[in-house]
């Protein structure tokens, strides 16, 4: 009898404990491809709206909003998608479409992860603060998209690259030609990563009646793909001379684009496994391109 509470508390803490595991699944911090595809289009405009050394608490500020928002968008994703995950293989086992978490626990998930981005928000600027409204709308409206826009990737795409305007208004008080420049080549970007995405799933989604990119080019894909990675260096090098960026950057877009043949090749043969490979491949891109922007910045202030 004596143990009985103290079974009791062991048993409670590892429910709470599972009960957590399963919210932080909802929200992919067990997969943080997502955050990172997030993350390097706002750093990119981070840095150069700051040109080069953006004000550190812009700095967290971001880095903490784009954590909070990925959950979020991940936790109202999973939420208009619980019926549809459950009939896809690939996803019928996230907490939702298995059961593990309940629809009103998701919303008010939702909710909490909404009022600590209000709180992040607090700390930028006016004009800052007025863009975050898009960013809230578009990943409250891409989730339901689906459903009837044939191109849902160009929704995600203008969510994933809205860091950009409202990182330069966090830095420089405007959104120069410039922000929207490179929000458009993410938008391009986000349109080939997640085609890729789609293209695992396209048998499922046309069975149940999702709409992708991946559906919408049908046999044409690869073709298309290729073209729109052909957009995205040429767009990433004229933002890059727009502005003002050197020899570094050119050469962070120059392992970018291997990186994205890399990434064609992957995927030739449609195969579901190699279309996510290719996918998540696409962090390192990401990557490339900041590393090319932190370089220039770093021996232009050398020289």
């Amino acid at each position: 009898m004596a143990d009985g509470p103290a079974h009791s508390l062991s048993r409670l803490g590892s429910e709470l404990a599972e009960q957590a595991r399963q919210y932080a699944r909802l929200m992919r911090l067990d997969k943080p491809v997502g955050i990172w595809l997030l993350m390097w289009p706002t750093l990119w405009g981070l840095w150069i709206a700051g040109g080069g050394t953006p004000r550190p608490l812009n700095f967290l500020v971001f880095v903490a909003g784009v954590i909070v928002m990925r959950s979020a968008g991940c936790v109202i994703n999973d939420f208009a998608d619980r019926r549809i995950d459950g009939a896809v293989a690939r996803t019928r086992s996230r907490p939702l479409a298995a059961g593990e978490v309940a629809p009103a626990e998701a919303l008010a998930l939702f909710a909490v992860l909404g009022l600590m981005a209000l709180a992040l928000l607090v700390l930028l600027n006016p004009l800052a603060r007025l863009l975050a409204v898009g960013a809230a709308a578009l990943t409250i409206i891409y989730p339901f998209s689906k459903r009837w826009l044939s191109a849902p990737q160009l929704l995600l795409g203008a969510a994933f690259g809205w860091g950009i305007p409202m990182a330069f208004a966090a830095e420089t008080e405007a959104v120069p030609r410039l922000a929207w420049l490179l929000w458009l080549v993410v938008v391009v970007w986000a349109v080939i990563y997640d085609t890729m995405y789609a293209m695992a799933d396209r048998e499922d989604d046309l069975r149940i009646g999702v709409r992708s990119t991946a559906i919408l080019f049908g046999t044409a894909d690869l073709f298309i793909i290729f073209l729109l990675q052909v957009v995205l260096v040429i767009g990433l090098l004229l933002a890059g001379r727009e502005g003002g960026l050197g020899i570094w950057y050119q050469a962070g877009v120059a392992v970018g684009a291997m990186l994205l043949a890399s990434h064609l090749w992957t995927i030739r043969h449609r195969e579901p496994a190699a279309c996510l490979d290719a996918f998540r491949g696409n962090q390192h891109f990401g990557a490339a391109i900041f590393a090319g922007i932190l370089l220039d910045y770093t021996f232009r202030a050398a020289t």
